[in-house]
Protein backbone atom coordinates (compact mmCIF):
# COMPACT_ATOMS: atom_id res chain seq x y z
CA UNK A 1 0.00 0.00 0.00
CA UNK A 2 1.39 3.37 -0.97
CA UNK A 3 1.68 6.30 1.40
CA UNK A 4 -0.43 9.39 0.65
CA UNK A 5 1.30 12.18 -1.24
CA UNK A 6 1.39 15.20 1.03
CA UNK A 7 1.42 18.64 -0.56
CA UNK A 8 2.27 21.92 1.12
CA UNK A 9 0.78 25.25 -0.03
CA UNK A 10 2.97 28.04 1.36
CA UNK A 11 1.46 31.50 1.26
CA UNK A 12 2.75 35.03 0.81
CA UNK A 13 3.45 37.45 3.65
CA UNK A 14 6.85 39.14 3.39
CA UNK A 15 9.04 38.73 6.48
CA UNK A 16 6.16 36.97 8.26
CA UNK A 17 6.77 34.11 5.81
CA UNK A 18 9.73 32.97 7.91
CA UNK A 19 7.03 31.19 9.94
CA UNK A 20 7.03 28.66 7.09
CA UNK A 21 10.43 27.50 8.34
CA UNK A 22 8.95 26.64 11.72
CA UNK A 23 6.19 24.65 10.02
CA UNK A 24 8.68 22.72 7.87
CA UNK A 25 10.85 21.89 10.88
CA UNK A 26 7.94 20.56 12.94
CA UNK A 27 6.59 18.46 10.06
CA UNK A 28 10.02 16.91 9.56
CA UNK A 29 10.50 16.18 13.26
CA UNK A 30 7.05 14.55 13.36
CA UNK A 31 8.00 12.27 10.48
CA UNK A 32 5.45 13.80 8.13
CA UNK A 33 6.92 13.86 4.62
CA UNK A 34 6.52 16.78 2.24
CA UNK A 35 6.16 15.27 -1.22
CA UNK A 36 5.44 18.49 -3.13
CA UNK A 37 5.24 22.24 -2.54
CA UNK A 38 3.42 25.13 -4.16
CA UNK A 39 4.51 28.61 -3.10
CA UNK A 40 3.47 32.21 -3.59
CA UNK A 41 5.87 35.08 -2.90
CA UNK A 42 7.69 34.42 0.42
CA UNK A 43 6.24 30.91 0.35
CA UNK A 44 7.97 30.41 -3.00
CA UNK A 45 11.27 31.68 -1.60
CA UNK A 46 11.26 29.50 1.54
CA UNK A 47 9.82 26.52 -0.34
CA UNK A 48 12.45 26.63 -3.07
CA UNK A 49 15.32 26.83 -0.56
CA UNK A 50 13.91 23.80 1.25
CA UNK A 51 13.17 21.85 -1.93
CA UNK A 52 16.71 22.50 -3.17
CA UNK A 53 18.07 20.45 -0.28
CA UNK A 54 18.80 23.01 2.43
CA UNK A 55 18.00 21.49 5.82
CA UNK A 56 15.96 23.49 8.30
CA UNK A 57 18.96 24.09 10.57
CA UNK A 58 20.84 25.81 7.74
CA UNK A 59 17.74 27.78 6.78
CA UNK A 60 17.26 28.89 10.41
CA UNK A 61 20.81 30.27 10.41
CA UNK A 62 20.18 32.05 7.11
CA UNK A 63 16.92 33.53 8.34
CA UNK A 64 18.43 34.87 11.56
CA UNK A 65 21.24 36.53 9.60
CA UNK A 66 18.86 37.93 6.96
CA UNK A 67 18.97 41.69 6.52
CA UNK A 68 17.32 43.89 3.93
CA UNK A 69 20.69 45.24 2.83
CA UNK A 70 21.52 41.78 1.45
CA UNK A 71 18.77 41.87 -1.13
CA UNK A 72 17.61 45.45 -1.67
CA UNK A 73 19.17 47.22 -4.67
CA UNK A 74 17.34 50.48 -5.18
CA UNK A 75 16.80 51.89 -8.64
CA UNK A 76 15.30 55.06 -10.10
CA UNK A 77 11.59 54.34 -9.63
CA UNK A 78 9.70 53.77 -12.85
CA UNK A 79 7.92 50.46 -12.27
CA UNK A 80 9.38 49.75 -8.82
CA UNK A 81 11.95 50.93 -6.27
CA UNK A 82 13.96 47.70 -6.12
CA UNK A 83 15.64 46.28 -9.23
CA UNK A 84 15.80 42.72 -7.81
CA UNK A 85 19.18 41.70 -9.25
CA UNK A 86 20.71 41.23 -5.81
CA UNK A 87 17.90 39.00 -4.52
CA UNK A 88 18.10 36.91 -7.69
CA UNK A 89 21.78 36.28 -7.00
CA UNK A 90 20.92 35.31 -3.41
CA UNK A 91 18.31 32.82 -4.64
CA UNK A 92 20.82 31.27 -7.07
CA UNK A 93 23.32 30.70 -4.26
CA UNK A 94 20.85 29.08 -1.86
CA UNK A 95 19.21 26.89 -4.50
CA UNK A 96 22.62 25.82 -5.85
CA UNK A 97 21.76 27.35 -9.25
CA UNK A 98 19.40 24.44 -9.93
CA UNK A 99 16.40 24.34 -12.22
CA UNK A 100 12.93 23.71 -10.82
CA UNK A 101 12.66 20.30 -12.47
CA UNK A 102 15.88 19.14 -10.75
CA UNK A 103 14.88 19.81 -7.15
CA UNK A 104 14.74 17.13 -4.44
CA UNK A 105 11.05 17.94 -3.84
CA UNK A 106 8.77 18.90 -6.77
CA UNK A 107 7.74 22.56 -6.48
CA UNK A 108 5.44 24.95 -8.31
CA UNK A 109 6.10 28.69 -8.12
CA UNK A 110 3.14 31.05 -8.56
CA UNK A 111 3.41 34.51 -10.15
CA UNK A 112 0.94 36.98 -11.68
CA UNK A 113 1.01 38.34 -15.24
CA UNK A 114 0.39 42.04 -14.63
CA UNK A 115 -0.76 42.60 -18.21
CA UNK A 116 -3.31 39.80 -18.57
CA UNK A 117 -4.21 39.10 -14.93
CA UNK A 118 -3.38 35.42 -15.45
CA UNK A 119 -1.92 33.08 -12.86
CA UNK A 120 1.47 31.84 -14.09
CA UNK A 121 2.79 28.60 -12.62
CA UNK A 122 6.44 27.61 -13.01
CA UNK A 123 7.34 23.90 -12.79
CA UNK A 124 10.57 24.00 -14.78
CA UNK A 125 13.34 26.42 -15.71
CA UNK A 126 15.71 28.50 -13.56
CA UNK A 127 14.56 28.81 -9.94
CA UNK A 128 15.96 32.31 -9.46
CA UNK A 129 13.86 33.85 -12.24
CA UNK A 130 10.64 32.14 -11.12
CA UNK A 131 11.06 33.04 -7.43
CA UNK A 132 12.17 36.59 -8.29
CA UNK A 133 8.89 36.95 -10.24
CA UNK A 134 6.84 35.47 -7.39
CA UNK A 135 8.22 37.89 -4.75
CA UNK A 136 7.82 41.02 -6.91
CA UNK A 137 5.50 43.07 -4.72
CA UNK A 138 3.82 45.50 -7.17
CA UNK A 139 5.11 49.04 -6.85
CA UNK A 140 8.11 47.93 -4.76
CA UNK A 141 9.98 45.48 -7.00
CA UNK A 142 10.44 46.07 -10.70
CA UNK A 143 8.34 43.36 -12.42
CA UNK A 144 10.29 40.34 -13.70
CA UNK A 145 10.18 39.86 -17.46
CA UNK A 146 10.17 36.23 -18.59
CA UNK A 147 9.48 35.63 -22.27
CA UNK A 148 6.71 37.99 -23.28
CA UNK A 149 5.26 38.16 -19.77
CA UNK A 150 5.67 40.89 -17.16
CA UNK A 151 5.34 39.18 -13.80
CA UNK A 152 4.59 40.35 -10.26
CA UNK A 153 3.94 38.80 -6.84
CA UNK A 154 2.11 35.46 -6.79
CA UNK A 155 0.19 36.66 -3.74
CA UNK A 156 -1.72 39.12 -5.93
CA UNK A 157 -3.62 36.28 -7.62
CA UNK A 158 -3.23 33.31 -5.25
CA UNK A 159 -2.04 34.03 -1.74
CA UNK A 160 -2.16 30.42 -0.55
CA UNK A 161 -1.90 28.20 -3.66
CA UNK A 162 -3.99 25.21 -2.54
CA UNK A 163 -5.41 24.45 -5.99
CA UNK A 164 -1.90 24.45 -7.46
CA UNK A 165 -0.54 21.80 -5.10
CA UNK A 166 -3.71 19.74 -5.61
CA UNK A 167 -3.12 19.81 -9.36
CA UNK A 168 0.40 18.44 -8.71
CA UNK A 169 -1.20 15.26 -7.38
CA UNK A 170 -1.36 15.81 -3.62
CA UNK A 171 -3.65 13.42 -1.74
CA UNK A 172 -3.54 15.51 1.43
CA UNK A 173 -3.05 19.30 1.28
CA UNK A 174 -1.57 21.27 4.18
CA UNK A 175 -1.94 25.03 3.66
CA UNK A 176 0.03 27.67 5.58
CA UNK A 177 -1.35 31.22 5.69
CA UNK A 178 0.95 33.80 7.28
CA UNK A 179 -0.71 36.94 6.00
CA UNK A 180 -3.68 38.11 8.04
CA UNK A 181 -5.08 41.63 8.09
CA UNK A 182 -3.66 43.51 11.07
CA UNK A 183 -6.32 46.02 12.07
CA UNK A 184 -3.87 47.90 14.31
CA UNK A 185 -1.06 48.21 11.77
CA UNK A 186 0.80 51.49 11.45
CA UNK A 187 0.75 52.75 7.87
CA UNK A 188 3.92 54.80 7.42
CA UNK A 189 5.17 54.06 3.92
CA UNK A 190 4.15 53.08 0.40
CA UNK A 191 5.19 49.51 1.25
CA UNK A 192 2.77 49.44 4.20
CA UNK A 193 -0.04 50.74 1.97
CA UNK A 194 0.62 48.11 -0.71
CA UNK A 195 1.00 45.14 1.66
CA UNK A 196 -2.07 46.02 3.74
CA UNK A 197 -4.08 46.46 0.53
CA UNK A 198 -2.99 43.03 -0.74
CA UNK A 199 -3.94 41.43 2.59
CA UNK A 200 -7.40 43.04 2.46
CA UNK A 201 -7.99 42.08 -1.19
CA UNK A 202 -7.13 38.44 -0.49
CA UNK A 203 -9.06 38.17 2.80
CA UNK A 204 -12.24 36.52 1.45
CA UNK A 205 -10.39 34.35 -1.07
CA UNK A 206 -8.29 32.76 1.65
CA UNK A 207 -11.44 31.63 3.49
CA UNK A 208 -12.21 29.41 0.48
CA UNK A 209 -8.63 28.08 0.56
CA UNK A 210 -9.28 26.86 4.09
CA UNK A 211 -12.33 24.93 2.91
CA UNK A 212 -10.47 23.33 0.01
CA UNK A 213 -7.36 22.35 2.01
CA UNK A 214 -7.30 19.39 4.38
CA UNK A 215 -5.40 21.29 7.08
CA UNK A 216 -4.95 25.04 7.36
CA UNK A 217 -2.08 26.23 9.58
CA UNK A 218 -2.33 29.89 10.51
CA UNK A 219 0.66 31.16 12.51
CA UNK A 220 -0.53 34.33 14.25
CA UNK A 221 2.19 36.63 13.00
CA UNK A 222 0.05 39.56 11.86
CA UNK A 223 1.44 41.81 14.61
CA UNK A 224 4.83 41.73 12.86
CA UNK A 225 5.68 43.95 9.94
CA UNK A 226 5.92 42.16 6.61
CA UNK A 227 8.94 44.31 5.75
CA UNK A 228 10.93 44.24 9.00
CA UNK A 229 13.49 41.49 9.52
CA UNK A 230 13.87 42.14 13.23
CA UNK A 231 11.71 39.49 14.95
CA UNK A 232 12.64 36.48 12.85
CA UNK A 233 13.30 34.07 15.72
CA UNK A 234 9.90 34.85 17.25
CA UNK A 235 8.16 34.52 13.85
CA UNK A 236 9.78 31.10 13.28
CA UNK A 237 8.81 30.01 16.81
CA UNK A 238 5.16 30.96 16.18
CA UNK A 239 5.29 28.88 13.00
CA UNK A 240 6.57 25.91 15.02
CA UNK A 241 3.84 26.30 17.62
CA UNK A 242 1.05 26.60 15.03
CA UNK A 243 2.27 23.47 13.20
CA UNK A 244 2.63 21.49 16.44
CA UNK A 245 -1.06 22.09 17.20
CA UNK A 246 -2.03 20.42 13.91
CA UNK A 247 0.29 17.36 13.98
CA UNK A 248 -2.24 14.95 15.49
CA UNK A 249 -4.86 16.06 12.96
CA UNK A 250 -2.43 15.50 10.08
CA UNK A 251 -1.46 12.04 11.37
CA UNK A 252 -5.13 11.18 11.70
CA UNK A 253 -5.79 12.25 8.11
CA UNK A 254 -2.90 10.10 6.89
CA UNK A 255 -4.29 7.04 8.72
CA UNK A 256 -7.81 7.72 7.42
CA UNK A 257 -6.49 8.01 3.88
CA UNK A 258 -4.67 4.68 4.19
CA UNK A 259 -7.80 2.98 5.55
CA UNK A 260 -9.85 4.36 2.67
CA UNK A 261 -7.42 2.74 0.25
CA UNK A 262 -7.86 -0.67 1.91
CA UNK A 263 -11.64 -0.35 1.65
CA UNK A 264 -11.51 0.31 -2.08
CA UNK A 265 -12.04 -2.79 -4.27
Amino acid sequence: MREPKIGLALGSGGARGFAHLGVLKVLKEAGIPVNMIAGSSMGALVGSFYAAGSDTERLYKLAKAFKRKYYLDFTVPKMGFVSGKRVKDLIRVFTYNKSLENLDIPIAIVATDIRTGEKVIFREGPIAEAVRASISVPGIFVPEKIGNRMLVDGGVIDRVPVSVVKSMGADIVIAVDVSHVNKNVEINSIYDVIMQSLDILQMELVESRELSSDVMIRPRVEKFSSKAFTNIEEIISIGEEAASQKIEKIKGLIESWKESQIDEP
